[in-house]
């Protein structure tokens, strides 16, 4: 049986919820995420469900403007981000991805899952 985990920003406006807990989270280095400090769990986009009104959510678009980074409007959590496939480098907008900060997951154990780390710093 697959257990969906909801997942919620500081002051609660921002809620959401994946079908499956992450097997790893990524640590990525790239300016915005260091200073966000998110840990990020990839999914498919119908693994991925938004409880609240869209309204509560803002976007911020930077760089390539092809990763839609999302944050609470009231709070200012940074909460998902919608973006095309990087795994080959390039854009790959037939395969999205959502990618979600796993630091948001509510009753979940994040110290027992394994980090990965993205050198984006580097990398663009």
């Amino acid at each position: 049986m697959v257990m969906s985990i909801e997942a919620s920003c500081h002051c609660g406006e921002t809620v959401f919820e994946v079908t499956e807990a992450p097997s790893s989270v990524t640590r990525c280095t790239c300016s915005l995420c260091a200073k966000r400090g998110s840990l990020w769990a990839y999914y498919k986009p119908a693994q991925f469900r938004l409880l609240s009104p869209p309204e509560n959510v803002t976007t911020y678009l930077w760089g390539s403007r092809t990763v839609k980074h999302h944050f609470c409007a009231s709070c200012g959590c940074g909460t998902y981000s919608e973006s095309p496939d990087w795994s080959t480098g390039k854009p790959d907008f037939d395969n999205p991805k959502v990618a979600v900060n796993a630091r948001l997951f509510d009753d979940f154990d994040l110290d027992a899952v394994p980090v990965n780390m993205i050198d984006g710093k580097n990398l663009w």
